[in-house]
């Protein structure tokens, strides 16, 4: 999906046009900078003046000291006051700028927070990371550096040409042969330039990708000696990037030698025109050494353009990879008459649902049910058969192509997705813990939850055992996915941050795998606890677990084809009951 995106090539004026739009909040700041960039080019232009009138000073006869310290006072209080303005117009744009990219990133880390679980599982964390850390910053620069110093070289150019013409037109004819030769290169360099750019973010995009995947996997990777393998991908990966990154230095080895060769042949035309014209009194030495002094403003500024296009090309590059992320919608969101709901009585309906991750492959077909408020509702099934779909389902991390969904009678489309998924509590088998500690862990930074009322779930659901033996108690700290804990330990943490919530229904997938039979025992006695708080959904493949449950819903190829009590099923003999029986044989 995202690689759709990025490969739609958005024009360079769109992707500017769009990023000028964080200007905006700071106008009077870029205002003032732009002020101060007029002042900053005048003095710049002014100053050569100041040595051309002091070297016709120096040609007189009778030299005029006072004059002379004159022009050089002049000169040193205008260079002082024109690095002031240079200061204060860098400390401007640089504090403007961060505060954009702040902006930015929030933009960009809101908006990834709206797509949709499907979404995720099609673009890689790497890309991600890649947009809200590097890109951003590549934007940043746009704005703190890049557009300032732009216009700064541009208006340098344009003024000393003038200058120039009004020096000596005859000689700025002939400098206008360079300037036609410069505006054909960089035209040439920036059509080049802004394909290797983009060439250049994919391949650092990819890198993180497979680092982020990797290093997440690293475990994997030692366990079936995978080192060496996984050596030779990153080596693959490594020179692709160098390869695009080299591509750029080719790029560059030509237009900045080349900017300067042009550089060299206008000085060299300038002296072997303009000295002739001295010795012929058509100009003075003075006029000459300004209009010197001003081809060498006039030069400097377009070899700074050359930089400055790097950058440039690497932050429309930047921004048009932010703008194609950020202009993919999510794919679950509230309708327009979508209702706020505190809490549920915990009637759930599935109403003939289809549902298909892929077009037209169901894995969900014509299934029906319901289960009414405050029951304990089991799905039972092969690996694959849509038990798991069905819970993802009910919180809307995915939407149904047929059929309708309802919770005490209203459809769940029709339901804001915060007050839903508010109103459902998830426990599943993969916990997800964040660095921290252990109470940060359970409030989820919602400061209405008190630190007693933390106790008094982690004591409902068993996890207050386990944290009394812990030297930091509620404060013991968490590490990254919480690998200091047993993986029971984070299940009733999970549990405790659930039920802190006071849920209206339950949903508990596969929560009881994967941990030792002590733990198992302190969760299944708070799973018998949690019975009384609502409507609860559970998916096991212990059968043990769930047969107690006021409903066993078997499914099979996405298909509902028994349902019942364990007692019912168990007489009826059909597939719960085959399953039953091996597990006891």
């Amino acid at each position: 999906m995202i690689e759709e995106q990025d490969q739609r090539m958005m024009k360079d004026r769109e992707v500017f046009s769009r990023a000028l739009q964080y200007i905006k909040p700071h106008w009077t700041r870029f205002f003032l900078a732009f002020f101060l960039l007029l002042l900053n080019v005048a003095l710049e232009i002014i100053l050569p003046i100041l040595i051309s009138q002091a070297t016709e000073e120096l040609k007189l006869t009778e030299i005029n000291i006072v004059a002379i310290f004159l022009l050089a006072g002049t000169y040193l209080i205008l260079s002082i006051i024109n690095i002031c303005f240079s200061y204060v117009l860098s400390i401007l744009l640089q504090k403007t700028g961060q505060q954009i990219v702040v902006q930015l990133r929030e933009d960009v880390f809101t908006h990834i927070e709206s797509l949709s679980l499907a979404q995720f599982n099609e673009i890689p964390v790497g890309k991600l990371v890649t947009r809200v850390t590097n890109d951003t910053v590549a934007v940043s620069d746009l704005f703190s550096n890049l557009i300032v110093n732009f216009l700064k070289n541009l208006l340098l150019i344009l003024g000393t040409f003038v200058i120039m013409f009004f020096v000596s037109w005859k000689l700025t004819l002939f400098m206008l042969i360079f300037v036609v030769l410069v505006t054909i290169i960089s035209l040439v360099f920036r059509f080049v330039s802004k394909k290797i750019f983009r060439e250049e973010r994919k391949e650092i995009s990819q890198m993180n990708t497979f680092l982020s995947e990797n290093l997440s996997g690293m475990k994997i990777t030692q366990v079936f000696n995978q080192e060496e393998r996984k050596k030779e991908e990153f080596e693959v990966h490594n020179k692709k990037l160098r390869s695009a990154a080299f591509k750029i230095t080719l790029a560059f080895a030509f237009y900045r030698p080349g900017i300067s060769f042009l550089y060299i042949l206008a000085v060299a035309t300038c002296f072997a025109i303009g000295i002739p014209y001295v010795e012929q009194g058509y100009i003075t030495a003075g006029t000459f050494l300004l209009f010197y002094m001003y081809l060498d403003h006039f030069f400097g500024p377009i070899q700074n353009l050359s930089d400055l296009l790097n950058g440039f090309q690497r932050a429309l590059s930047a921004s048009e990879r932010l703008f194609t992320l950020m202009d993919i919608p999510p794919t679950v969101v509230d309708e327009k008459d979508a209702i706020e709901i505190n809490s549920f009585q915990g009637l759930i309906e599935f109403d003939h649902v289809y549902f298909a991750y892929e077009k037209d492959n169901w894995i969900l077909k014509d299934v029906s049910f319901k289960i009414q408020p405050g029951e304990t509702a089991a799905f039972v099934g092969k690996t694959g058969a849509g038990k798991t779909t069905i819970l993802s389902l009910l919180v809307r991390n995915y939407d149904i192509q047929k059929g309708s969904i309802r919770i005490d009678g209203i459809d769940i489309r029709k339901i804001r997705l915060t007050s839903l998924r508010k109103c459902i509590g998830q426990m599943l088998q993969d916990v997800f813990l964040f660095s921290g500690n252990i109470e940060s862990n359970i409030r989820l930074r919602n400061e209405d939850i008190t630190t007693e009322q933390i106790m008094e779930a982690c004591q409902y659901v068993n996890a207050d055992r386990f944290i009394q033996g812990t030297p930091g108690g509620l404060k013991e700290e968490v590490r990254e996915n919480g690998t200091n804990f047993s993986a029971g330990q984070r299940q009733l943490l999970s549990f405790a941050r659930t039920i802190v919530r006071k849920p209206s229904i339950l949903i508990l997938d596969e929560a009881t795998a994967n941990i030792d039979s002590e733990t198992e025992l302190l969760i299944q006695e708070s799973l018998h606890k949690m019975k009384s708080i609502g409507t609860m959904l559970i998916v096991a493949h212990r059968l043990s677990t769930i047969k107690d449950a006021d409903k066993i819903i078997v499914i099979e190829d996405g298909k509902i084809i028994e349902q019942g009590n364990h007692e019912t099923l168990l007489k009826n003999k059909g597939y719960y009951y085959r399953m039953w029986s091996y597990i006891e044989q």
